[in-house]
């Protein structure tokens, strides 16, 4: 019996063995006209296995790819792609800092206080105006999403102050969109938990049912 620790190793597992020794055979092939036959060939098979490859962009680049690394760069076949960098392949990613910029109001999010920063340099009034009330309702929103129960206009105003250091202010708050409007906007039922709780009469009856019966 020959066990899978005994066989050689799979480059790319997702493949399959099946493929790993169709190019391993392909290896073999002293004429190079037909190692390009099955190097095509195999190059469909992989596809046919791998249908979601088709909706990376230029996919057979991928491909061809995969089966220079399953050869370990060692298949003599004319590529119709230039041959991957061995070094280029397996150089690790740059780690990416972590962010370390506090958010004032973590519901709204780091990109609010940016637009609010972008707003506050907006030199034509009419625009500034525009732009201030706009993220002004989307705040609104951002904490209907974060509590959903209820907010007032005038907590809006304050935390639209507060994040941009009082250089942007609602002079008038109630010209926000109303709460309701906003909660269907989200698809969220105004007071949807009054609307589900049973009434004291409701309960009563059901106290003297229980009871009579």
């Amino acid at each position: 019996m020959e066990y899978n620790t005994q066989r050689s190793q799979m480059l790319l597992p997702e493949y399959g063995r099946n493929v790993q020794n169709m190019i391993s055979h392909a290896m073999e092939i002293e004429n190079k006209e037909e190692r390009n036959s099955a190097a095509r060939a195999i190059i469909e098979v992989m596809g046919q296995l791998n249908p979601h490859l088709r909706d990376v962009d230029d996919y057979r680049h991928k491909l061809w790819t995969h089966l220079f690394i399953m050869s370990k760069f060692q298949l003599d076949v004319d590529s119709p792609y230039e041959l991957p960098n061995l070094e280029i392949l397996y150089e690790k990613p740059q780690q990416i800092p972590y962010p370390n910029s506090k958010i004032r109001f973590g519901h709204y999010g780091k990109y609010t206080e940016k637009i609010l920063s972008k707003t506050m340099e907006e030199s034509d009034e009419d625009a500034k105006t525009y732009l201030k009330n706009t993220m002004a309702n989307f705040m609104k929103k951002q904490y209907l999403a974060y509590n959903n129960d209820a907010v007032e206009n005038n907590v809006i105003a304050q935390h639209l102050s507060e994040i941009t250091n009082g250089g942007l202010t609602l002079e008038n708050p109630d010209i926000l969109m109303h709460t309701n409007q906003i909660l269907k906007t989200m698809g969220i039922q105004p007071n949807r938990k009054k609307q589900n709780m049973p009434s004291k009469n409701n309960q009563n009856n059901k106290f003297k049912f229980k009871k009579k019966y």
